[in-house]
């Protein structure tokens, strides 16, 4: 009978077959846990989660069959072998969010290269892992395990340990204990598989005394790393944010920072700045009031992302409004922005007025599930620099968006910048335009961004308002036409329609932006 063909398991178990297919459950979780924070770090720090968390997982999956293979070369004390390989897994897998946290702090030019560099060395010593238990099973308990028996008793460990850490990830992991956490708090579990392995295996080992000291080296510098996780996340973020950091916190959708200096406040969301106190203002008068204005008395008004509060804040100075309604995806944004007193002086204590209604849930869900008109539409979300975003910067998304206006009423969206991503701004407009909207485009100077676009969409062209709230800081009447003037390096060129089906606007702003970056 070839390699125990129609072997049945005995009904005993034994303890060291418990903890190796609890072992390999372990190892699962840990090997997919680093893999999916190296992704989430690489588009945190460098945007386009899809085009990140794709190379990424190619690269890991990539080594894990390296290492697979090389698993073969791997004859004798396979338990020794197994043991140091989960201690080399603990270490750099553990301190893998924390090093290239820190590396893109004081090197960011270094960042991507040591990025794939420690994805490929975790995923090849992940690949060793299932192999050398497979053996290790098969050798120690060979009367108990028919090849299919042991290949399918491993492989479902595996796969629930995959699941289970793939669900915990985004629920529960990251908004709990960070990134920088996580991995150490999983680099420790591999560590815990290696020191139950020494116990199990002591009498076989060669060396136990050896084993046992590289056991607690690895958990001390683990457990000192986790001790510190608060210490290495500040170090880092002040290097990196510059001015010092008053709030932060891991949402279940984004990293939250919120800085202070001597130059102002500043909003940055996974790393991305999202405004700067000293001159937040000319993007917010831009962004709200050549519609607001236009539209002479809008009393319904819906504002989709903005969940800090400003555009809410400029909305209310028009006394016609009688409700407006904020629709923000992540709740941890509104309650921050509501709460916090000095990101509540920022926005004038904006969501907590009596007119407003905060709903957190998803755009363009919730433009499909909700009836309702407006007389003017908001829409200030991130800039497409992913397919989750892009697809609100979409004809399907415009369209629902058209569903919700009222007959006479004006929606505004910002719209990046039409001097550095020239063809994607006109793409936007393009887009626009194919729902069957009229789309009007502006720009503004915003120190901290620079030139920055928005565009106008109705069923009717937009008109120059004749007057404007009182106490504006930067928009004027004299000075609105000159907003609308688009100079030759900015004027529109040619482009298609952005489809949920293609999504070629996300692919046209990072060759833009990543041309600005290099």
């Amino acid at each position: 009978m070839a390699d125990g063909e129609g072997a049945t398991p005995a009904a005993s178990i034994r303890p060291a077959e418990v903890a190796l297919l609890a072992s390999v459950f372990v190892v699962a979780a840990c090997g997919l846990l680093y893999e999916l924070a190296a992704g989430a770090l690489a588009s945190y720090l460098l945007g386009d989660s899809v085009l990140q968390f794709s190379t990424v997982i190619g690269t890991y999956l990539f080594a894990m069959g390296v290492g697979s293979y090389l698993s073969r070369f791997l004859e004798r004390q396979l338990v020794g072998h197994f043991l140091r390989i989960e201690l080399l897994v603990g270490l750099i897998g553990g301190l893998l969010p924390a090093s290239l946290f820190a590396l893109h702090s004081v090197a960011a030019g270094s960042f991507r290269f040591a990025l794939y560099a420690l994805v490929l060395v975790v995923g090849t010593l992940v690949g060793l892992e299932i192999p050398l238990v497979m053996r290790i099973l098969k050798r120690h308990f060979r009367d108990r395990y028919a090849l299919k028996d042991l290949v399918s008793q491993v492989l479902t460990f595996d796969y629930l340990g995959a699941l289970a850490v793939a669900i915990a990830f985004p629920l529960l992991l990251v908004p709990q204990l960070g990134l920088i956490r996580t991995g150490l708090f999983f680099g420790l579990l591999n560590a815990a598989v290696a020191l139950w392995t020494l116990w199990l295996f002591r009498g076989e080992l060669r060396a136990p005394r050896l084993h046992a000291l590289a056991c607690v080296f690895t958990v001390a510098a683990l457990g000192l790393a986790f001790a510190g996780a608060d210490r290495i996340t500040r170090w880092a973020e002040d290097r990196f944010y510059g001015d010092a950091i008053v709030y932060a916190e891991n949402s279940a959708y984004q990293r939250v920072v919120v800085t202070s200096g001597a130059a102002g406040v500043r909003l940055f969301l996974n790393g991305n700045l999202q405004f700067h106190s000293r001159d937040e203002y000319r993007y917010h008068e831009a962004l709200v009031h050549p519609a607001m204005a236009a539209h002479g008395a809008p009393k319904q008004v819906l504002v989709l992302g903005g969940g800090d509060g400003m555009a809410v804040r400029e909305v209310l100075k028009y006394d016609s409004v009688e409700e407006v309604t904020l629709v923000e995806l992540d709740p941890h944004m509104t309650e921050l922005f509501s709460t916090a007193p000095m990101l509540r002086a920022l926005n004038g204590d904006a969501l907590r007025s009596p007119k407003l209604r905060i709903v957190n849930a998803d755009a363009f869900s919730w433009l499909e599930a909700n009836p309702g008109h407006f007389d003017v539409i908001v829409v200030d979300f991130p800039d497409p620099t992913n397919f989750s975003i892009g697809k609100l910067y979409t004809t399907s998304f415009y369209q629902r968006l058209d569903e919700h206006l009222a007959a006479g009423g004006y929606a505004v969206v910002q719209t990046t910048s039409p001097l550095i991503a020239r063809r994607s701004f006109w793409t936007v407009a393009a887009t626009i335009e194919a729902t069957g909207l009229a789309a009007t485009g502006y720009h503004a100077h915003v120190p901290s961004f620079g030139e920055w676009g928005f565009i106008i969409a109705g069923r009717r062209p937009w008109r120059a308002p004749t007057a404007l709230p009182a106490g504006l800081r930067f928009l004027s009447l004299d000075g609105l036409p000159a907003l609308f003037d688009f100079p030759p390096d900015m004027a529109r060129v040619p482009a298609e329609p952005n489809r949920l089906s293609n999504q070629l606007l996300v692919h046209l702003f990072e060759q833009e932006w990543g041309k600005v970056h290099q």
